[in-house]
């Protein structure tokens, strides 16, 4: 038997980035794959997904059920980083009316000012054909063609794009070959019956897995980069 490789390494030259996946090899054991991305791609604006998700697969449940969310203060660092990166937000219109009805609140921000500093305070665009309007801060709406507004935004110069919940566009962005990395905080709990972000795909994705983290409450988040 082979020794089994037990870490993954990054190396982050600013937006130019080399991931070094282990493998095996006879003599040593391990063996790095090395993925180069080209000038092209290094200059462009990267695209993640952040989802929690259950072990059988859904980032929500039935009537868009998130109680399961299973969060402690390991998981807040985590959401008080994310929150402030800097990133633009891309939501869909449920996830936009859910976020939009808590984070701008008193609760919200009693409860956890720095998050909710970091989502009131992030750009954020909203992909819907039924609303007519967005009224949270730093918002802008956008009715017509999801997909070409991604590339244009993605060829544009700032911080990375990011994707919270909406599985509607997840999956079209996914079928399109627009998103650059999945972040998955797989939650040790099986709901049955729930909504999957690739709803709808056509085409069978496959991932490479570039780096992972336990948490201490049983979560596990998976980062992951298409195979092009």
């Amino acid at each position: 038997m082979y020794p089994e490789a037990t870490e993954i390494k990054l190396y982050d030259y600013g937006r130019s980035c080399e991931y070094l996946l282990p493998g095996r090899n006879a003599q040593n054991g391990i063996i790095c794959t090395r993925l180069k991305q080209t000038k092209e791609e290094a200059n462009m604006r990267k695209l993640l997904v952040f989802n929690l998700m259950t072990l059988d697969g859904y980032f929500a449940g039935q009537h868009g059920d998130i109680s399961w969310h299973n969060v402690d203060e390991e998981f807040q660092e985590l959401a008080k980083k994310a929150s402030n990166s800097g990133n633009t937000l891309l939501l869909g219109r449920i996830t936009y009316e859910l976020m939009k009805n808590y984070w701008p609140t008193l609760e919200a921000i009693q409860n956890d000012p720095v998050v909710a500093a970091g989502m009131n305070g992030s750009e954020k665009i909203v992909f819907s054909r039924t609303l007519d309007k967005v009224d949270w801060n730093n918002t802008r709406l956008v009715k017509e063609d999801l997909l070409a507004e991604v590339r244009k935004l993605k060829q544009q110069s700032g911080k990375d794009l990011t994707v919270l919940g909406s599985g509607s566009i997840v999956s079209q962005l996914a079928e399109n070959g627009l998103i650059d990395e999945y972040d998955i905080l797989l939650n040790p709990v099986a709901l049955g019956k729930g909504k999957t972000m690739f709803e709808g795909m056509q085409n069978k994705l496959v991932l490479n897995l570039i780096k992972s983290r336990i948490f201490g409450n049983g979560n596990v988040l998976l980062c992951y980069k298409p195979v092009k």
